[in-house]
């Protein structure tokens, strides 16, 4: 039967639905934990990070070029992470997924206890750069749900992964926010010299405490999914020279992971293309929004403090999480993951729109209620655009041409993701901070520019199919 058949009333009642297998909770539960510590880390410099870019005085006292230096920090985190990712992907389809999860879990702690640390440009730098190259988790950790769930229960499996991200963009914002230069905000307990040296300490401080303990729990708790057998053969192959994990030769392994040239099928290609235009999207409007937030009214921002940055973000992280959790699964049951995807990434383009319209306002009226009640729906429709996560995550997944190829297949899409998040900061607070310097179209060309992407973008996400592609088992070539 093919899969694009109509399903109707009569064939509902005809054909019982497939019983789905259980989820291994403990295991998924830990690989969830995993999922939660990057965004965590990644999001909670998000309030602070324009402050801190202006209190190093790189910009010459201009407020109008902070843009380009914090956006800098955010891209490079992406760009590093892009050169080695699909490496460490394919390292652990060799040597196994848990010990290059433990690797960057160490580069996670070490990466953000050194930017507490930095009082210098530079050493903001290295620790963004130090914390890419070891970090080859997220990718590695999609193989993992993979290998954990079947076809009958891959989706809820794979639905819990945007859950868990926006549960990670919900507290790292509220933590960096929240703890960011404490002296002034706890003085009582944090008054000391060394919180006022160093007034961003305190947040990278609890976020590596939170890596340290999910270290221990994956050395303690996290069982291996790829088989030992496996991993022996191929751990000899690396030993006797025969073969190296980041080999693109044509020889094909019937049993293993295939070289990287025959990954590039139709269906890996759109589904890592679709994923990359969302997470150029997303990447644009996450390092826009704190901008847009701090900067003062005259200057096309909002000129909120980074506590009050850190709830708007959080209500966001938490607002998705809920939403994911109650409604994800029936809408995509609803309107297929095609339908679910297109209709959520077409809400970029209100996003976008709603920016200028704030800005606007607030330059006439100040923040008042109506822009308060922007921000509200501005939040909605961000939730409701964090569906595409999910419906693409399920496209990426099945595109593997087998099923010992899934580690590789989501590391070259996450480095292709890891690209697209290192051009996407630097380009919309570049582009938010020329706007406003050669005041191009009243300082709002950004907006302008970030609509017209998000338009293109549908064009891209036409092309995948009504149901995810077929599943290939483990010596499907």
């Amino acid at each position: 039967m093919s899969d694009n058949h109509t399903i109707d009333e009569e064939t509902a009642l005809l054909a019982p639905a497939k019983k789905s297998t259980p989820l291994p909770k403990v295991q998924i539960g830990i690989v969830l934990l995993l999922q939660l510590c990057e965004p965590i880390t990644s999001h909670s410099i998000y309030p602070y990070i324009n402050q801190l870019v202006s209190e190093l005085d790189i910009t010459g006292g201009d407020e109008r070029k902070v843009g380009y230096y914090a956006g800098l920090l955010q891209s490079l985190f992406y760009l590093t992470e892009a050169v080695m990712v699909i490496q460490w992907s394919r390292m652990s389809d060799h040597i196994g997924r848990k010990p290059v999860l433990l690797i960057g879990l160490m580069g996670a702690t070490a990466s953000i206890l050194l930017f507490g640390f930095s009082r210098t440009f530079w050493t903001l730098v290295i620790s963004r750069c130090l914390c890419g190259l070891l970090n080859g988790n997220s990718g590695v950790m999609k193989s993992m749900m993979g290998e954990l769930t079947d076809s009958s229960n891959r989706a809820q499996g794979f639905s819990l992964i945007p859950i868990t991200g926006t549960l990670g963009v919900t507290l790292g914002p509220l933590v960096g926010g929240t703890l960011a230069r404490p002296h002034e905000r706890f003085p009582r307990v944090f008054g000391g010299r060394f919180w006022q040296e160093y007034p961003y300490f305190l947040p990278c401080l609890v976020i590596s405490s939170l890596t340290c303990v999910s270290f221990i729990i994956t050395l303690l708790f996290l069982r291996e999914t790829v088989p030992k057998r496996i991993r022996d053969r191929r751990r000899f192959s690396l030993v006797s020279g025969s073969v190296t994990p980041f080999d693109v030769s044509p020889v094909r392994s019937h049993d293993g992971p295939l070289p990287l040239r025959d990954l590039l099928v139709r269906p890996v290609i759109i589904s890592i293309s679709n994923y990359m235009a969302l997470a150029f999207l997303n990447i644009m409007l996450n390092a826009l929004l704190p901008l847009f937030f701090t900067m003062p009214i005259h200057i096309g921002g909002l000129g909120f403090k980074p506590s009050t940055i850190g709830y708007i973000m959080g209500s966001y992280g938490a607002g998705t999480s809920m939403f994911q959790v109650l409604f994800f699964a029936r809408i995509v049951r609803r309107f297929g993951e095609r339908r679910t995807f297109l209709r959520s990434i077409t809400l970029f383009m209100p996003i976008f729109l709603l920016l200028p319209v704030m800005s606007s306002i607030a330059q006439r009226s100040g923040v008042n209620i109506v822009v308060w009640l922007s921000i509200v729906v501005l939040v909605s429709l961000m939730i409701l655009m964090d569906m595409a996560y999910g419906c693409i995550f399920l496209y990426v997944t099945a595109s593997s041409p087998n099923k010992r190829s899934l580690g590789a297949t989501n590391g070259l899409s996450q480095m292709s993701v890891s690209l697209a998040r290192a051009i996407g900061p630097a380009l919309a607070t570049s582009l938010f901070s020329l706007s406003v310097e050669k005041n191009i179209l009243g300082g709002y060309a950004v907006y302008a520019v970030l609509f017209c992407i998000s338009s293109l973008v549908i064009f891209l996400a036409v092309l995948l199919p009504e149901k995810v592609w077929e599943e290939k088992d483990a010596n499907s070539l």
